[in-house]
């Protein structure tokens, strides 16, 4: 249930707060005192674009907040699914500010959210009925959106769904794998010498890195030799007094000197480790000139052969080693499915044909759950049209499934066409609603339809704008006691110009506008009974109030119930 609403900044509205109330609550004043301000500060909670035609003159930013309480377990369920909570006190505020560039920012309960977290949030809070909401009846997803309303079957369209998306999943694969055989052959072709191409060059990552240092060494190979043979003679050649043999004497001379200074041991045993380690270098400078018994200028030439080899994948099949590599594990599996692409296409087109009667079997149950709710739909909706001053109407629902054998006769929604149909006068053949209905008759069956759906969608506040629009004066006084019966489960809020309405409400508010500073202000007022009278009497009456009309409103609220 809305139970605030903070505006600031918002065309007329320079600062307005407005507390409400369950029940049927209606607000008039005089055109131009805010009430579609008011309207549209909610529509910005939906989502609505924020007009910086919106932003009141001379003001930098402007914001809404709305405050929800007393939330249904429905409701605060499809919350949950969005990750939002209501505060500890089981309140929700929605907030959306906007400057002058037309970027805003979205909060709920103060954390900061995008906008489409905002909208889906504010969806589930409230609905607007405005006076050109009756396109969305031309509509077969609307029809078709307000029957599973009506049947509650959100669970087995959910399950639907899932196994629809299982389905589409299995049809995108296929579709994958449908191939010309021309073609099929010709890339078999194609990867078979790609993948040739590669594996002969047996690639490894950091070949090349590793080749152009070999290549570097033989070049050099001439002083490579002379330095290293130099080096290992000197450390452990067959020269006199090679450093290892001079250390090694070194080694025994300190090992004799251990057994009358202890720790003449470890220096020794410290001395025989480095030892080791220069015996290893020795050996490690020595295989630097080793070429296993391969002539220089061959080692060369087939150092340079793999390195054009290398070049040569570089410059076809990617800029780096990684790319090269990933290009044939791509082409390897690619290779692999189009080989085993009839045992491939079989499988799949088995899975397809399971899924696919287990997904027209998720169908058929939710077609069902449409079908029962049908009646029960058609007799509601026939009931209020009778109420609002259409007693010979007669509204339908046809529920047909397509025909398997016109293409893809499943769909997201299931495999139900849905229209509403309806004759409006005695006589009649029923047709398509928007064939049939005048403005205000279509008004009418909207009306009927949203208050049935809103009973059964467990929307906490639905509002709706101007519905007395285009109707006279007794059929405006049914369809003022059609919002009030509607009010009895949920929060109706109904803007008006209709005395015969708004003396039902439970709740009257006046919103009028006033110049304070040289600047027009609109503001809000909660109203008595004696303020009701006044109003009332202003709708009904001209320039100048009677008697009259002061009695006629006396009696209409007199009359609420």
């Amino acid at each position: 249930m809305l139970c605030a609403l903070h505006i600031e900044n918002l065309a007329v509205i320079k600062n307005l707060d407005v507390d409400f109330s369950a029940g049927f609550t209606v607000l008039t004043g005089e055109t131009g005192a805010g009430k579609s301000v008011m309207l549209e500060s909610l529509r910005l909670l939906l989502g609505a674009k924020a007009e910086r035609e919106l932003l009141r003159h001379g003001e930098s930013t402007a914001m809404v907040s709305a405050v929800f309480h007393s939330l249904s377990p429905k409701t605060e369920a499809a919350l949950s699914a969005l990750s939002v909570t209501p505060d500890e006190e089981g309140a929700l505020q929605l907030q959306r500010s906007f400057g002058e560039d037309g970027k805003s920012t979205s909060r709920i309960n103060g954390r900061m959210v995008t906008l489409s977290v905002l909208k889906e949030v504010a969806a589930l809070l409230l609905h607007i009925h405005g006076q050109d909401d009756t396109a969305f009846l031309r509509h077969e997803e609307s029809a078709l959106e307000i029957l599973d309303a009506a049947a509650h079957n959100e669970a087995v369209l959910a399950e639907y769904r899932r196994e629809y998306e299982a389905l589409e999943e299995l049809r995108r694969q296929r579709e994958k794998l449908r191939i010309d055989e021309g073609e099929k052959a010709r890339r078999i072709e194609t990867l078979r010498y790609q993948t040739r191409e590669i594996q002969e060059v047996n690639l490894k990552k950091g070949d090349e890195e590793a080749l152009f240092e070999e290549k570097l060494r033989l070049k050099n190979i001439e002083k490579i030799t002379k330095q290293t043979s130099f080096v290992y003679r000197a450390l452990r050649g067959g020269e006199k007094g090679n450093v290892c043999s001079v250390l090694q004497r070194v080694v025994s001379a300190v090992e004799a000197l251990g057994e009358v200074i202890p720790r003449a041991a470890e220096i020794a045993e410290t001395l025989d480790e480095r030892l080791s380690e220069l015996d290893d270098l020795a050996e490690e400078i020595r295989d630097m000139a080793d070429l296993d018994g391969e002539d220089p200028t061959e080692a060369l030439d087939r150092v340079e052969t793999r390195l054009s080899d290398i070049n040569r994948l570089l410059r076809k099949y990617g800029p780096t080693e990684e790319a090269v590599l990933a290009f044939l594990a791509n082409a390897e599996e690619e290779l692999s499915t189009l080989e085993q692409l009839d045992d491939r296409r079989a499988l799949l087109d088995e899975q397809y044909a399971a899924q696919l009667k287990k997904t027209e079997a998720a169908a058929e149950a939710l077609h069902k759950t449409r079908a029962e709710a049908t009646k029960a739909l058609e007799g509601e909706v026939a009931a209020l049209l009778s109420e609002l001053d259409l007693p010979k109407a007669r509204f339908s629902i046809a529920l047909e499934k397509r025909e398997r054998d016109k293409g893809r006769y499943l769909s997201e929604s299931g495999y139900d066409t849905v229209a509403f149909v309806a004759a409006l006068n005695e006589g009649e053949p029923m047709l398509p609603i928007n064939h049939v209905a005048s403005g205000g008759e279509m008004a009418r069956i909207v009306l009927a339809l949203k208050c049935v759906i809103a009973r059964h969608d467990g929307l906490p506040t639905v509002i709706f704008d101007e519905v007395d629009s285009g109707v006279s004066g007794k059929t405006s006084r049914k369809i003022g006691f059609c919002l009030k019966r509607a009010s009895a489960g949920i929060q109706m809020l109904c803007i008006t110009h209709s005395a015969q309405i708004a003396s039902l409400a439970d709740h009257h508010y006046l919103m009028k506008k006033q110049v304070e500073n040289g600047r027009t202000e609109a503001s809000v007022s909660l109203l008595n009974r004696e303020g009701r009278i006044a109003e009332l009497s202003r709708i009904l009456g001209g320039i100048h109030i009677t008697d009259a009309q002061r009695r006629a409103a006396a009696d209409m609220l007199s009359d609420n119930t």
